[in-house]
């Protein structure tokens, strides 16, 4: 088929970690691709290839213009809940299918069990999806590998010691560039309407083991302190919101002495394995090394 017979995706999140990577996959993939940012200046970031729309999920009627002509939507919902239900009208009006990246808040594992507004908008956005009858898919990521940037880079960039709760609290990181090619092809190709998948890596791991999987690549032991959930919420007070906090807090302790929730989904789509923890860490040693 040629390029011009397809019908452009828009990707929402198009300057967020994963759904700049869908934009290379779906390019790479000969699909055009139209990017929803709300300030100008981030169409700088994109490739020259991408058309790209200002929009604001919170003025519904501002992706119109993205929307018009458009065969499908990567959804990423990065804005107060008011607007969702104004947003997937304009969406069921305007286009075939939908992938939305949502969380796993419908899986039986206590890491995903706990109290989390973030979840609660998900399942709200999923329902309202499901009652128009648009084509879509669900991808349901669990812990990102890529926290760890967030988490523990800046300590381990400066030789500091890691400050962390809940060493023993298994997960299985999965990498971005996954979650971004999962997103791809269900959104170019068939055979994944209706599907609904939780993404993982392959590997369950404790934190601590995440942390010497980094030293290991680093080529030297990363220094760590367990500390209370208090001396924690203390250390991220103002960084990073409460509930947010809370919920991470939530999750770890219980999913202590808990193997971690980890499903075949991305080897299913994709026919490759996903990365292992430690792969992705040698992809990404320079965001953990001094001077980056």
């Amino acid at each position: 088929m040629n390029q011009i017979d397809i019908p452009p995706v828009l990707v929402t999140g198009a300057t967020g970690r994963v759904g700049r990577v869908v934009i290379d996959q779906l390019l790479d993939a000969g699909v055009p691709v139209r990017a929803l940012t709300r300030r100008s200046e981030a169409a700088a970031l994109l490739p020259a290839k991408v058309e790209v729309f200002a929009g604001d999920l919170t003025v519904p009627e501002s992706l119109d213009p993205a929307l018009s002509g458009a065969g499908a939507v990567f959804l990423v919902w990065t804005a107060p809940p008011q607007t969702a239900a104004a947003v997937v009208e304009r969406l069921a009006a305007h286009v075939r299918r939908v992938v939305f990246l949502s969380s796993p808040h419908q899986t039986p594992h206590p890491l995903f069990q706990q109290p989390n507004p973030m979840a609660v908008l998900h399942a709200d956005i999923e329902r309202l999806i499901a009652a128009t009858g648009l084509e879509s898919t669900i991808i349901r990521p669990g812990m990102f590998a890529s926290n760890s940037l967030a988490w523990w880079a800046p300590a381990i960039r400066a030789g500091e010691v890691v400050r962390w709760p809940y060493s023993a609290a298994e997960s299985a990181p999965v990498d971005d560039r996954a979650i971004a090619a999962v997103a791809a092809r269900t959104l170019y190709q068939d055979g994944y309407v209706g599907g609904d998948y939780v993404l993982t890596g392959p590997e369950s791991l404790t934190q601590a083991a995440q942390l010497d999987a980094i030293g290991d690549v680093l080529g030297r032991r990363i220094a760590f302190e367990e500390i209370t959930p208090d001396e924690f919420r203390s250390l991220w007070e103002g960084t990073v919101p409460s509930s947010a906090v809370d919920m991470l807090l939530a999750a770890w302790r219980a999913a202590i002495g808990q193997p971690a929730y980890i499903t075949t989904a991305v080897a299913d789509i994709l026919g490759t394995a996903p990365r292992t923890f430690r792969q992705w860490a040698v992809d990404h040693a320079i965001a953990f090394t001094e001077g980056s």
